[in-house]
């Protein structure tokens, strides 16, 4: 049912990894998609996977005071070696301190240098820097939330779940270095029907509604950011999140000779609203192609 589309949509979605390093010299990866949406390089992706950008900003705050605490305990000759080391000792420090950071975007030596967010909504979009024209042979149309959507609908996501991602850091280079083995990211794709829409309510300035588009299957990680489409390959939704819902009974089983119950859930997937989709890529003055259904 979904080959033909999973074929049109493997062209525009595009793998992100976010691999950053901390404080104690750890290094995290995780993954997500993009989705490019047009010949100019913009992109369109979950906002939530840019959290590292926002932290980091923070981080970088609190480092600064930090090493200014410190280089003020050192230079106070009023104080004996004893008492320096108590003070040093006393100043707190925050393991998980974002150091460094890097996003590759699907390729090597490929950037962004700046992003448009609409962080209640969960969306980001910005412009893929070089951008070549190449690498995508078809490019997304989106739904038009206005010529109708039926509930019942089978969509399928895409993105780049199921894979082990592992960085390191290299201090000579000042750059992070990604696994063996790491690439390609494969696809995964998973079906589901569009079940309803998903109300938040207004931004804070009330000039946005926020909407969420819910499938009957869970959205996993991995795919975040990329996009939830019908049997024609059209967007309907950019992945967003997972909700769980409890069904209300919990069977019990016995594990280690204890019985134990068992909470079930349904999980499914929620997806940025069309409608959001639409509005956001026209204020920001980004073209794109519309459905005509």
């Amino acid at each position: 049912m979904f080959a033909k589309a999973y074929s049109l949509a493997s062209a525009f979605t595009k793998p992100v990894i976010i691999s950053v390093r901390f404080y104690d010299g750890t290094v995290e990866c995780n993954g997500g998609a993009f989705v490019i949406v047009n010949e100019e390089g913009w992109i369109i992706t979950a906002a939530h996977l840019l959290q590292p950008l926002v932290m980091s900003k923070q981080h970088q705050k609190e480092l600064s005071a930090f090493k200014s605490q410190l280089e003020a305990v050192e230079k106070d000759s009023t104080l004996n070696a004893r008492q320096k080391h108590k003070k040093l000792h006393q100043i707190q420090v925050n393991k998980r301190w974002i150091t460094n950071h890097s996003f590759w975007w699907g390729n090597d030596g490929v950037h962004v240098d700046s992003f448009k967010v609409f962080p209640e909504a969960d969306i980001a979009v910005g412009q893929l820097q070089p951008f070549d024209k190449t690498v995508v042979s078809k490019y997304p149309v989106f739904k038009d939330p206005s010529k109708g959507m039926n509930p019942g609908t089978s969509l399928c996501k895409l993105g780049y779940p199921f894979h082990k991602l592992e960085a390191s850091f290299d201090e000579t280079k000042n750059a992070f270095k990604l696994a063996p083995g790491v690439l390609p990211l494969p696809r995964f794709p998973i079906e589901g029907i569009y079940t309803r829409n998903i109300v938040i309510g207004k931004t804070q300035d009330g000039k946005h509604e926020i909407k969420l588009l819910e499938t009957s299957s869970p959205g996993l990680r991995g795919q975040s950011g990329g996009p939830v489409f019908d049997t024609e390959g059209t967007v309907w939704a950019i992945q967003s999140r997972t909700g769980h819902f409890p069904l209300g009974f919990s069977p019990k089983i016995k594990r280690n000779g204890k019985e134990l119950e068992e909470n079930q859930f349904l999980n499914v997937g929620q997806g940025v609203h069309p409608d959001v989709i639409v509005s956001f890529l026209r204020d920001n003055g980004i073209s794109f192609k519309l459905s005509k259904y």
